[in-house]
């Protein structure tokens, strides 16, 4: 029997600006306000699990046992068919730099690896997991579908967005206006499951 989520406000347990922003937004629309775990100072947790639901699992935990509050964590990751599913939960290690994350080298590297093959099939996945502070926590698996290109296009997005058109679209997921992203997402894919389990 999945918990339902009663709480008007919540920790989101990211310090990751563009998805603070893309989870508040989907949540506002449930009446559910947010404060980030960067807001609130607390420590990023070692991500040490091989799932998107295993590390969101570590962080809404993080989170909620640190704040006392109900915590929500995503965690996702771009995946491309032809390696192997790469760079899949490893997909921010592969924008670390000494000075931060930097998505153009990442890109650039996915489709060094990539360009011979011709299969140009990847995907995004989103896990969001929801943790009480008494340990009890929710999970679902969200994807969305589509085709990697090159060079990147578009300055709407963040992360691998500018190299990814979802399937069905010729624009990719840094063209097209952020609320019709919001729509198609893998992250919106899995609000709805997440809707239809804890806040239905």
């Amino acid at each position: 029997m999945h918990r339902r989520l009663t709480e008007t406000r919540i920790c989101l347990a990211s310090h990751n600006a563009g998805k603070v922003a893309e989870n508040a937004a989907l949540l506002a629309e449930h009446g559910i306000s947010v404060v980030s775990a960067k807001e609130l100072g607390l420590p990023e947790p070692a991500e040490t699990e091989t799932t998107f639901i295993g590390n969101a699992t570590i962080k809404a935990l993080a989170a909620a046992r640190a704040s006392g509050m109900v915590a929500l964590a995503d965690d996702s990751g771009f995946s491309v068919a032809s390696l192997d599913g790469a760079p899949g939960v490893y997909t921010a290690d592969w924008a670390e730099t000494p000075t931060g994350r930097d998505y153009q080298m990442a890109m650039a590297k996915v489709e060094k690896l990539a360009r011979h093959d011709r299969d140009r099939r990847a995907w995004f996945s989103c896990a969001l997991v929801l943790a009480w502070p008494d340990g009890h926590t929710e999970g679902v698996l969200g994807e969305a579908h589509g085709t990697w290109v090159w060079p990147p296009r578009g300055d709407k997005g963040f992360g691998y967005d500018p190299m990814f058109i979802p399937d069905g679209m010729t624009q990719s997921f840094a063209e097209i206006d952020p609320a019709e992203k919001h729509r198609i997402s893998h992250r919106a894919a899995a609000f709805r499951l997440l809707k239809e389990a804890c806040l239905g």
